[in-house]
């Protein structure tokens, strides 16, 4: 083969291997073509799933940790850190000469803390079993405490109060397999002589649901005031918690400790109550009551130169410190049931015809209205009839003037100058209701303790609107002799009886003297005059003598061998439909200078002068004579 043979032929040979690589190049290309479109929309669609993911993860973080991030911090903090309450002891009470009626005595509370429980409710409902065990309750009971709370919750829920040592032990030695119970150290109120103090005292407990309610700064094991000063007081007596701010396990157990905010203790409170007097009283009184078939009496006792509570008795009473440890339900069905009410306070609640006790204020009343002269004597027969009207007396006194019908109780004689009779035009009972508001009856006098009652002096518009009758003359009359419609509370007629022997200065009665806080700072109680001037003082001493005369020649001779002058008033009082009656004593002494001015009522005990005034003799001969040679 000639060389240009060989070079043509080797260039065919080039050329066709050129193509078939042409060809392949192209081949491939178009297999490239046709992929491309398909890896790109891959690539695109995973590039949207991820950004989506990450938006979507990154929404989350935001919500996490900006929108919910205090929320779950919180959460964190708590389940590490914790703020217990140190709770502040309450404060004291003292009579007038620093003699203590309360303290405080340490005690232990079971509780219970909801985030602290085992989420597990087998293993919870096992715990509650067991507590229920330890502390002898029924274990439904603990389980319905329990299960009614909020399990995130941090504040404690009380199980039982006041538990015994005996079961703190045993809850000491198990405390470690039982998750979220605890015990709670806290005092209770020992109350000194509970029985002789309690319609003053009052007591304490655990706050109620409705209290709690209302008062959103107090935790759900706390104290509150019930009754008495304990609740007229308790923004003092109640004091500030402390917190202690500690590091705790998931069980809920103390590891660290930060620091404690002490709390600070309630303020005590210094009464005007002098508890040898209120003793003496309560004794005199009961030993009274054991010679009658009446086992109900009150009385009250009262500084007539400012106000202050001496004493305060009611008859039956109770004792508080049941109430302070916890109050069975026995001992409670009892109390409540009980038909002689012990836990009334009749002193401040009871409203009671006054009987003739009323009578020298509707002598003051006609002194003041000039419807009748110191001098105006009336000639009593025993009784006034008024047509077919009878209005009798208890005796005949003959001629009675304003001191002898006070100190001989002559019904005429406050009959005709009520209600108007022979020459002497009568009060009326606008006037008769004036005075008497005056001197305080018939209206609240603000005394520091709850549930007092304001009797009832009757008017016109009352009987109309109350009986739907109108106002004759003999409801004058019966309402000057303190029968009909009135009533009045104890401590209303030893307010009254204060009044009338300091010459006419109504004072507001209180039992607290004054306050005393943790760091030592008083609040005195200043005396509040509620009514003063509306009686003279020429009258208001003609009144005066008149319960003087009670003593030496009237109805309570029996007191006038006593060391000092006595002035008073006795008081029989119909009430019922059975003819019985309260039997009433008011007085004062010295007359001349009154230390003390009280109301004795022995309900249902019969004449004042054989039930009260012995009651009143014997006090007053041991307040002014035996009392000082101790």
């Amino acid at each position: 083969m000639s060389l240009i043979n060989y070079l043509h032929k080797k260039r065919r040979v080039r050329s066709v291997e050129i193509e078939e690589v042409s060809r392949s190049l192209d081949d491939q290309d178009e297999a490239v073509m046709l992929k491309k479109p398909i890896s790109e929309t891959g690539l695109v669609f995973l590039r949207y799933a991820v950004l989506f993911v990450f938006l979507l993860i990154l929404s989350r973080v935001f919500y996490l940790q900006i929108v919910k991030g205090s929320y779950y911090s919180e959460m964190a903090q708590d389940n590490r850190i914790r703020f217990t309450s140190l709770k502040a002891p309450r404060g004291i009470i003292f009579d007038r000469s620093g003699k203590r009626l309360v303290q405080n005595v340490s005690s232990f509370d079971a509780i219970v803390i909801p985030a602290d429980l085992s989420r597990d409710i087998k293993e919870r409902e096992e715990d509650e079993k067991e507590l229920a065990e330890i502390f002898n309750m029924n274990d439904q009971n603990v389980r319905t405490i329990v299960e009614s709370q909020d399990m995130e919750m941090l504040e404690p829920v009380l199980i039982k109060e006041n538990i015994s040592q005996e079961e703190a032990l045993v809850f000491a030695e198990k405390k470690v397999g039982l998750e979220g119970f605890y015990l709670d150290q806290t005092a209770i109120r020992q109350y000194e002589d509970g029985t002789y103090f309690s319609s003053i005292m009052g007591y304490s407990g655990k706050i109620g649901k409705e209290e709690l309610d209302k008062q959103k700064d107090y935790l759900m094991t706390d104290s509150i005031g019930k009754t008495g000063l304990e609740y007229s007081y308790e923004k003092y007596l109640r004091g500030q918690h402390g917190r202690q701010e500690v590091e705790v396990d998931s069980a809920g157990n103390i590891k660290k400790n930060f620091g404690v905010k002490n709390p600070v203790n309630g303020s005590d409170l210094y009464l005007s109550i002098d508890a040898d007097l209120q003793k003496k009283i309560v004794d005199s009184l009961s030993n009274v009551l054991s010679e009658t078939d009446t086992k109900t009496a009150a009385a009250v006792a009262i500084d007539p130169q400012n106000g202050e509570v001496l004493a305060l008795v009611n008859l039956p009473s109770y004792d508080n410190n049941l109430f302070a440890k916890g109050i069975s339900q026995e001992d409670y069905k009892s109390l409540i049931s009980d038909e002689n009410k012990p836990m009334f306070n009749r002193a401040v609640s009871g409203e009671y015809p006054p009987g003739s006790t009323f009578k020298p204020i509707v002598a003051a009343a006609a002194l003041e209205e000039k419807a009748i002269s110191s001098e105006t004597s009336v000639n009593c027969s025993g009784g006034i009839h008024i047509g077919s009207y009878s209005f009798p007396d208890w005796k005949t006194h003959g001629v009675t003037d304003v001191r002898k019908a006070i100190a001989e109780s002559c019904d005429v004689f406050f009959y005709s100058i009520g209600g108007g009779w022979g020459d002497i035009p009568g009060l009326g009972i606008d006037r008769i209701k004036k005075y008497a508001n005056l001197f305080g009856l018939g209206k609240i006098s603000g005394i520091d303790i709850p549930g007092e009652a304001k009797g009832l002096v009757p008017d016109q518009s009352w009987k109309q609107e109350r009986i739907g009758e109108k106002w004759y003359i003999g409801d004058d009359y019966h309402c000057s002799i303190g029968q009909g419609f009135d009533t009045a509370t104890p401590l209303q007629l030893a307010n009254l009886t204060a009044a009338l022997s300091n010459g006419g200065v109504v004072y507001q009665p209180h039992i607290v003297r004054k306050i005393q806080n943790s760091s030592g700072s008083e609040e005195k109680i200043e005396p509040k005059i509620m009514d003063k001037n509306f009686i003279s003082s020429s009258n208001m001493e003609v009144v005066k003598q008149g319960m003087r005369q009670t003593i030496v020649s009237g109805s309570a001779r029996s007191l006038n061998d006593l060391s000092v002058p006595v002035a008073g008033k006795t008081g029989t009082a119909q009430f019922g439909s059975e003819g019985k009656t309260h039997g009433w004593f008011i007085s004062f002494a010295p007359y001349d200078n009154p230390q003390i001015a009280m109301a004795i009522l022995v309900e249902g005990g019969g004449e004042g002068s054989s039930t009260a005034v012995p009651v009143t003799k014997e006090i007053y001969k041991w307040y002014f004579e035996e009392r000082s040679k101790k």
